[in-house]
């Protein structure tokens, strides 16, 4: 039988039954002495047999020894640890001293790094990737995408998450949301981005109503085999999931189809997330510029500030004819505000030092959470959480995909369609991992060293000797690629050498010492950023002479398009971040 079972046998809140022992820094379970005891490892209670002599039953059992003070630890008692044999003995308890914890102490620390390293994964994901216990690990559901998702988590590489909020009508009290018999389609849409250096973070909102294409989708079925669902051109995003039996994985390609940007994995949650995690932290602040009675969603509140929870912040997520002009994008604006609202509620002092809190919020989080099968293990989740943590909130800015009305219409506020003259640039800053906030460079240095090596002399263009591989890129990419050097930029001394031996994340360029002008040319001609180019060796061509070589990795957009990252991210209408208060309107 788990905690929770033992729990509600014993009538006693199974978040309870964890505290945790300072001397270790691990959470342990904590039961009476009727029950069985845990498999997690952890300093014995005393018990009233110890008191009195040995227990019945037990054989060679050792003389009582004095009942220690216990420790106090957020409202638990965690026994001392025993001493070793041939240790100095401990003060009598009379001429003991208790010291005040201190403002640096080792519990503190414990919580806040336990606590502090979740907030914002329980609020990007409208639910949690606190899983530091075993037994909650669980309560994850895992779906296979097959090469959707990445095999693993790269703790030392930026990553983007797909977070997706279905509209299906699962769980009790939820029949009046979303669309009546829906499959569960991809409802609200928030793809993750996290900078490498853990500086800055990007929470980009995709519209549901977002007129989009859909690409064919390999989908994994319950017999393991697997079918393809075939592709939709101009529809809305949200039928990326659900429609003709797709999974996940297809809204993730379909992201990197409108993005070009690549989920590395996603999370998915229900109505149920919000409904179990405001309440768990007691609710959450929201603030309305006027008031509001919506018929559709139930949610009546004056103008002003007030703490929601449970099926009052659902209604408040879902309320959309009620804010800005009715449509989905300014429901989007209020959900992010949410969002805000939430991660600063579960950052504060009362949520990150109460252990009770944080296990009852971790059980009912994760009981609503989908993620792909790369993610699922506890320790992964864990570290995805660690990192996030790393994120300052005033550098964790929320914005939605930049778009115009759809003109097929006739009508406004429909559907919409990506603006081609603007979200290009958010796009390419994400993927090129550039904040929207101010930030300090960690890795300057670094790139200075980068910059350094576009410095210098260059040859002509005609003087350039460089093969072309293919590691990763669009299929045709390296022939493309060589057809635009030598028609457009007179790079005649180039030749397409086929598949590189393996895929390479980002494009390179090696070159020997004395090919540096040459590569510094080729670098100016296409728009490679100085950590492309890699002195190392020269290879030897069909003509026997030396050359240079291009290997075009996952990150190349098409020849001629520059792989130089944008120096600054452009200004975006209504992005906030999550360290400020607004309010609804």
């Amino acid at each position: 039988m788990d905690a929770q079972g033992r729990g509600r046998a014993d009538n006693i809140d199974p978040a309870d039954q964890w505290v945790l022992n300072p001397n270790t820094g691990e959470y342990e379970l904590r039961l009476s002495a009727s029950a069985p005891q845990s498999s997690v490892p952890g300093p014995r209670r005393p018990s009233s047999r110890d008191a009195g002599g040995a227990g019945r039953g037990r054989r060679d059992a050792a003389p009582p020894r004095p009942r220690e003070p216990q420790q106090e630890t957020g409202g638990a008692q965690v026994p001392p640890p025993r001493r070793r044999r041939g240790a100095e003995p401990e003060p009598p308890q009379g001429r003991r001293s208790r010291r005040p914890v201190k403002k640096g102490s080792k519990v503190k620390k414990v919580l806040a790094w336990t606590a502090g390293g979740t907030a914002f994964v329980l609020v990007a994901v409208g639910t949690a990737g606190y899983l530091y216990l075993k037994h909650l690990e669980g309560n994850v559901t895992a779906t296979d995408v097959g090469d959707a998702a990445k095999s693993g988590f790269n703790k030392d590489e930026a990553f983007n998450i797909l977070i997706i909020g279905t509209d299906k009508r699962t769980g009790k009290g939820n029949e009046g949301y979303g669309d009546k018999g829906s499959v569960g389609h991809a409802d609200t849409n928030i793809l993750l981005h996290v900078a490498k250096d853990r500086s800055n973070a990007t929470a980009l909102s995709i519209p549901r109503d977002l007129i989009v294409n859909v690409p064919d989708c390999p989908t994994v079925q319950p017999d393991h085999t697997t079918k393809v669902v075939p592709g939709s051109e101009n529809v809305r995003f949200n039928t990326s999931l659900g429609q003709e039996g797709r999974d996940p994985g297809c809204t993730m390609r379909t992201v990197k189809s409108v993005t070009g940007i690549e989920p590395d994995h996603f999370m998915m949650v229900d109505f149920n997330a919000v409904k179990t995690l405001t309440s768990a932290v007691g609710g959450v602040d929201v603030c309305l510029k006027h008031a509001v009675n919506d018929e559709d969603s139930h949610l009546n509140l004056p103008t002003g500030k007030h703490k929601i929870q449970g099926e009052q912040a659902l209604a408040f997520v879902r309320t959309r004819h009620s804010f800005g002009n009715h449509g989905d994008l300014d429901r989007i604006k209020v959900q992010q505000q949410f969002m805000g609202s939430l991660m600063r509620k579960m950052s504060s002092g009362d949520t990150l030092t109460s252990p009770t809190k944080l296990i009852k919020l971790a059980e009912a989080a994760t009981k609503a959470l989908t993620v792909d099968k790369g993610i699922r293990k506890v320790g992964t989740l864990k570290s995805i959480a660690l990192e996030l943590k790393k994120v300052p909130p005033k550098n964790i800015t929320f914005l939605t995909v930049p778009v115009l009305d759809n003109p097929a219409d006739g009508v406004v506020h429909k559907t919409v369609i990506v603006n081609p003259n603007t979200a290009p640039q958010v796009f390419d800053a994400i993927r090129n991992d550039v904040s929207f906030t101010e930030v300090k460079k960690k890795e300057k240095a670094a790139k200075d060293s980068q910059a350094a090596r576009l410095k210098g002399p260059r040859s002509a263009p005609s003087e350039v000797r460089v093969r072309i591989l293919n590691g990763g890129a669009e299929s045709g990419s390296a022939q493309d690629t060589l057809q635009w050097l030598q028609n457009d930029k007179a790079v005649l001394k180039s030749e397409n050498d086929g598949n590189a031996p393996a895929e390479l994340a980002r494009t390179t360029l090696e070159y020997a010492p004395d090919q540096a002008a040459q590569a510094r040319e080729l670098a100016a001609l296409m728009g490679l950023p100085g950590s492309a180019l890699k002195p190392g060796e020269s290879v030897t061509n069909a003509q026997g002479l030396p050359t240079m070589t291009l290997t075009l990795g996952k990150d190349f957009k098409g020849a001629g398009v520059s792989l130089t990252a944008p120096a600054k991210a452009p200004t975006v209408d209504g992005k906030s971040t999550a360290d400020k208060v607004e309010c609804a309107s």
